[in-house]
């Protein structure tokens, strides 16, 4: 049996940061507390680096009795997490620097983090479920941190929602353990081939629809509009970002594993609901005048896209690396997109926008490098994460559903374009809607945005990364 606790060094080191800073923060003067937010990037560079280390020296591993399993996509997803986790605190630094509540906010960063970490790394639905909770509990706290109206209700129905799809997800492990006997995906793969058609098809249906929460997607997504604009811009960042990590790789994980043999067709129904979500985010984002609003719409139509990697887990060689790398991509993009919304705290509705191009030039500069990142323009990440994955449906079997997403990504120029027009057009008469929150959160803005766009420059370098069996 291996139990080797040094295989957990970035997911140990988010909860020893939480707890420390936690335990710190009650002592520090409210001027002091800036230094937990140097705690939890911290925590995150030591995650990163420890997961470098152990890609370069190739320590492939299951461990506590094989429920978490480090390979190539626990590393993929370690340093996706890692690095958004660190860009989130860095732009949120501004907004709470001196807030009565500074050491919480970067405390519950810190596990729900470490809960999308154990989420990806996830080889048991048990532990599977213990992430989901890790990652979601924290998450509705952020919701609400500004304790106002629109927080309230945004954490209200976010709690709601958890709550409800989280049950019904632990009915579905429940489910499954009763048909395949047991809970590892090793098990499981051999297990359920032999249950009956009924039960396992219930039972992982219940299953994707708490990861169908995590991620967002339709018919899961009401939450996500409504979270988007109540909360913070910073916690905004973090909705639709970090869980849809977690999730998306622990479903393709659970797929792959444990149900390549089942009679039950969920390659369709994955694809269905790709198809779905792409085609209603993008047609809800048409008419948006809320930057946060449109970008809410634009995740729940990302999650479309990334869904049909997962569609064809099992049918094509390409979904694994491709799903890893627009995830990567993505997270810079929309990080880098929300950055500049948290920069301008005065900016809220799209006119806004208007004349940012005069008055913040470089901010002008990576709103649209992002939004048309995030259609999938070269040579920005997201362009090549799209490609790889339009590859993968095609090679898997999908080509309608690659013909579809190539249209909605034609569509989604339309509502991208929406926002970036009034960036360039002659200022209006209310400058003071381009005051900056902070000048950190604005160089966290220029590092996502350059950051995406390397991330395209260098991806035939990065992509052989990505490629590696899944280890049981």
């Amino acid at each position: 049996m291996n139990e080797n606790v040094a295989a957990l060094v970035p997911e140990t080191a988010l909860v020893a940061a939480a707890v420390c800073g936690l335990l710190a923060g009650s002592w520090l003067p409210r001027r002091r507390q800036w230094a937990i937010a140097v705690l939890a990037a911290a925590a995150c560079v030591t995650g990163l680096v420890a997961t470098a280390l152990t890609m370069a020296t190739g320590r492939e591993q299951a461990v506590f009795s094989h429920t978490f399993v480090i390979d190539t996509a626990t590393d993929a997803g370690r340093l996706t997490v890692l690095s958004a986790l660190l860009l989130i605190v860095a732009m949120s630094s501004d907004a709470v620097r001196g807030h009565k509540r500074e050491t919480e906010f970067h405390v519950l960063l810190l596990l729900t983090g470490a809960g999308t970490l154990v989420m990806i790394g996830a080889n048991d639905l048990l532990t599977l479920f213990a992430g989901y909770l890790l990652a979601s509990l924290p998450g509705y706290v952020l919701a609400a941190f500004a304790k106002d109206a629109a927080g309230t209700e945004a954490a209200l129905k976010y709690y709601l929602f958890g709550a409800l799809l989280g049950t019904t997800m632990l009915a579905g492990i429940a489910l499954l353990y009763g048909a395949g006997g047991a809970t590892l995906y090793g098990q499981l793969r051999i297990g359920l081939p032999t249950a009956g058609y009924g039960l396992v098809a219930v039972g992982l249906v219940a299953v994707l629809a708490g990861l169908l929460f995590k991620i967002g997607a339709v018919p899961a997504h009401f939450w996500v509009p409504d979270v988007t604009q109540g909360a913070t811009a910073p916690v905004a960042a973090y909705v639709t970002t970090l869980p849809k990590i977690g999730g998306l790789i622990a479903g393709y994980r659970l797929l792959h594993q444990a149900l390549p043999l089942s009679e039950v067709n969920w390659p369709l129904l994955l694809a269905v609901l790709a198809a779905v979500s792409m085609t209603w985010g993008n047609l809800a984002a048409f008419f948006q005048t809320s930057a946060e609003r449109l970008l809410a719409y634009s995740t729940i139509s990302q999650v479309g896209y990334l869904l049909m990697a997962l569609s064809v887990a099992t049918r094509s060689d390409l979904a694994q690396r491709s799903l890893l790398f627009y995830l990567a991509a993505y997270a810079l993009t929309n990080l880098g997109a929300f950055a500049v919304v948290t920069a301008l705290p005065g900016a809220r509705s799209l006119e806004d926008y208007r004349g940012l191009a005069r008055h913040r030039p470089g901010l002008a500069a990576v709103l649209l490098v992002c939004l048309l990142g995030l259609v999938g323009t070269p040579p920005t990440g997201v362009f090549l994460g799209k490609l790889e994955v339009f590859s993968a449906a095609v090679d898997g079997g999908c080509t309608w559903l690659a013909a579809l997403a190539v249209a909605n990504t034609v569509a989604s120029l339309f509502y991208y374009l929406r926002w970036l027009a009034p960036v360039f057009r002659p200022p209006g008469d209310t400058p003071d809607r381009h005051a900056l929150a902070g000048t950190l959160t604005a160089c966290t803005a220029y590092t996502a945005g350059a950051a995406s766009l390397l991330l395209g420059l260098v991806g035939g370098a990065v992509l052989p990364l990505m490629t590696g069996p899944l280890l049981r």
